[in-house]
């Protein structure tokens, strides 16, 4: 907590989006056994897999296992995750009425699952490392929504989006509502930190991003903030909207592998922490490709406070657990020698 904070440290931390996932043996025979949604279910399950990578790897931080879709089905959303094909909405949403059924939501009911999961794995960190919560941003989640799952070009979204403004604000409205809410009740059940993952807004351009989305974030993240905790700001293929990012909100940026750490940190500022940036699939690279890899990010950081070693986005199924746990050792090692 102290990086988010531009607080010096005694080496810098790591952490990793996607650190518990189906890289790891553990995962896999749970999912062997349940599905992704019915380990969300289950509180004790999901603290379980939130726990897995601390326990192998030596992180900096857990993160609630989760998934940013999860408020969408209160919100009366027909999800499901198909085999192979990822999330599926069997009711997208494409006209003004749509936007009308969607369901207010108290998450302290509907999701207190998640709520339960969050207590448990704290419970179970007994302040060793903080935990992460998380909520999916509202472009992402109204992107997912009108597309009926992933998509390359986002075309529904951006059609609706300047077709139909009036409608795209009355949805991005409800969602922001939601997210805000989400968040605090995680923060309220015991996460000491959390991250906006805002992973598709890259689709956009600047001028878009200020109009369309950035009340938005700006209205979660100024709440969540007032809770005390400190924000992570995250998004991919965003090196054109990082100024706009740093004034929605969050004490941290996330950067993703596109963008170099150093000219980003200037993007944002000085006064902001930053998160990133290997690219996942340095993962797979031989050991000493490996190493260059994060030295340099490393040295892009330059030991400034506030720099949080992550990955530019998720880690990919296939990837080497002992890769993984490479970097952590290899942060850790070179972070401490350049601070003597």
């Amino acid at each position: 907590m102290l990086a988010c904070r531009r607080q010096p440290v005694d080496r810098t931390p790591v952490w990793f989006m996607r650190q518990a996932g189906r890289y790891m043996a553990e995962y896999r025979a749970l999912r062997a056994e349940h599905s992704l949604l019915d380990i969300c279910a289950h509180p004790e399950l999901a603290a379980e897999v939130t726990l897995q990578p601390v326990r192998a790897l030596g992180v900096d931080a857990a993160i609630l296992f989760a998934d940013i879709l999860l408020p969408l089905a209160p919100m009366g959303i027909d999800l499901e995750f198909a085999a192979g094909e990822g999330p599926v909405i069997h009711n997208p949403i494409r006209a003004a009425d749509d936007v009308t059924a969607l369901r207010p939501v108290d998450p302290r009911e509907s999701l207190g699952h998640v709520l339960e999961a969050v207590r448990l794995a704290r419970r179970e960190l007994d302040g060793k490392i903080p935990l992460i919560g998380f909520a999916g941003a509202p472009f992402t989640l109204a992107s997912y929504l009108i597309e009926g799952g992933s998509s390359r070009n986002y075309e529904k979204t951006k059609r609706l989006m300047v077709g139909d403004p009036q409608t795209w604000q009355a949805l991005m409205g409800k969602l922001a509502r939601v997210v805000a809410d989400y968040l605090v009740a995680q923060v309220e059940a015991g996460a000491q930190a959390v991250q906006l993952f805002d992973s598709w807004v890259g689709a956009l351009s600047p001028d878009d991003y200020r109009e369309y989305v950035l009340p938005h974030s700006q209205l979660i993240l100024r709440e969540v903030s007032a809770t005390g905790v400190p924000v992570i700001h995250f998004g991919t293929d965003t090196a054109t909207l990082l100024p706009l990012m740093k004034e929605a909100g969050g004490d941290v940026i996330g950067l993703d592998w596109r963008t170099p750490l150093d000219w980003g940190w200037d993007q944002v500022g000085a006064d902001s922490a930053v998160q990133g940036n290997l690219d996942p699939v340095a993962l797979f690279a031989p050991r000493p490709e490996l190493e260059r890899r994060v030295r340099a990010i490393l040295d892009q950081a330059a030991g400034r406070p506030g720099h949080i070693f992550n990955v530019g986005h998720g880690i990919l199924p296939e990837t080497p657990l002992e890769n993984v746990h490479a970097v952590v050792e290899m942060v850790h090692e070179f972070s401490v020698r350049e601070a003597v």
